[in-house]
Parts: C-alpha cells; sequence; structure tokens
C-alpha cells in the first residue's frame, strides 16, 4: 500500500503528521516531537470532498486538546 503524508502545525505549535492511503483516508495520525525523538498518537480523519482536488484531515491535538482541520490539495501528495 502506498502513503502520502502531510503535515501542518496546531495552534499550539505542536508539529501534526496524517499519513495517508491512495483511497485519502488517514492510515496513522500523530504528533512528532523531534525534541524528544518520539511520536504520540493523535486521532485524525479525513474529509473527501467527491470531484474536487481537495481533502480535509482533521486532527485531535493531544498537546492542547484543539481540533485542528487543514486542507490539503489532492494533486501535490506524494506517494511513496
Amino acid at each position: 500500500m502506498k502513503i502520502a503524508r502531510v503535515e501542518s502545525r496546531c495552534e499550539c505549535q505542536a508539529h501534526l503528521v496524517a499519513e495517508l492511503d491512495e483511497a485519502r483516508s488517514v492510515v496513522r495520525g500523530f504528533v512528532s516531537d523531534h525534541s524528544r525523538g518520539r511520536e504520540i498518537l493523535a486521532p485524525a480523519n479525513a474529509t473527501k470532498k467527491i470531484g474536487d482536488k481537495q481533502v480535509d484531515v482533521g486532527w485531535s491535538c493531544p498537546m492542547c486538546t484543539r481540533n485542528t482541520l487543514r486542507t490539503f490539495n489532492v494533486e501535490t501528495l506524494s506517494y511513496g
């Protein structure tokens, strides 16, 4: 299965990451904590817009408990 990775910052500056499969569903969501060298689970989900070239990814930030929603352009996703 090929995976694309999208990244964003929460309002608290946590580094949010979600891995999407080719159907643009979230496989895994987490916060990347580079200073401590670890990853913390951050529940995430994706909403696909039929016919559009965008996908919305929402995270529940474990650092500050905010819900963060970001829109990504599907054409820029790189699967590897």
